[in-house]
């Protein structure tokens, strides 16, 4: 019980410094994603069929495979194939291509749900915005946009859930992150060894981001419900 104590301040420490990475992570890739995601909806939608079957089939790939795998490709395939580690090797480098990878992949996962909640505004509002006038960029903005918004909250909710924790997949390429400071008490970090508890302790940070992103998110909902 001594020990504890004594390790205490030294892994809280450590994983506070892992969860800051872990959150600018997150915030990096929702500040990305999230506009990149609505303009690859609107390649899908694209009236040309060469660039909406080009998009569509890259969601396809990406949604296909594994993130993990988009890590490791985006991370190695430039200095193993090209002989060119654009990323270099230090933490900076790792938290660049991590970002890369995670905006990439949920734009293409947003990108869908922003699709569905587009072409679920009945059409009538497109002919009525040209009646008045409107052009097409005006109508989006100024008719569909709250009500698209309204439509995409929830499934949009669940998935910046599971960002909080798909961050812990950076791992896979050395980004210190909350679970990589976890896991390094176990192998001997900072003089501690084979202690396991700092990392189930880390699930505490991921349950309390959680929780606040869900009242956050349940209060964002409720204030559109005036859009029935």
């Amino acid at each position: 019980m001594d020990s504890f104590f004594e390790q205490f301040p030294v892994v809280f420490k450590a994983l506070n410094v892992g969860f800051l990475q872990t959150l600018k992570l997150f915030a990096v890739t929702l500040l990305g994603a999230l506009p990149l995601g609505l303009l690859i909806s609107f390649g899908t939608m694209s009236k040309n069929k060469v660039v909406s079957s080009i998009v569509k089939v890259f969601i396809w790939i990406i949604r296909g495979t594994p993130l993990m795998i988009q890590l490791l490709i985006i991370y190695y395939f430039p200095g193993l194939v090209f002989n060119n580690p654009i990323w270099g090797g230090d933490e900076g480098g790792r938290f660049v291509a991590s970002a890369v990878a995670f905006i990439i992949n949920y734009a293409c996962y947003f990108s869908e749900i922003y699709r569905g909640g587009i072409q679920a505004i009945p059409v009538g509002q497109d002919e009525a915005g040209l009646v008045l006038g409107l052009n097409k960029s005006e109508i989006f903005f100024k008719i569909k946009l709250l009500q698209m918004i309204k439509r995409i909250v929830p499934p949009m909710s669940n998935e910046i859930l599971t960002l909080v924790k798909d961050t812990s997949l950076a791992r896979i390429i050395a980004l210190q992150e909350v679970i990589w400071a976890g896991q390094s008490f176990m192998k001997g970090s900072q003089g501690i060894s084979g202690a396991i508890w700092p990392l189930f302790f880390t699930g505490v940070y991921y349950l309390v981001c959680n929780g606040v992103l869900t009242l956050l998110l349940g209060r964002v909902e409720k204030k559109l419900e005036f859009f029935k």
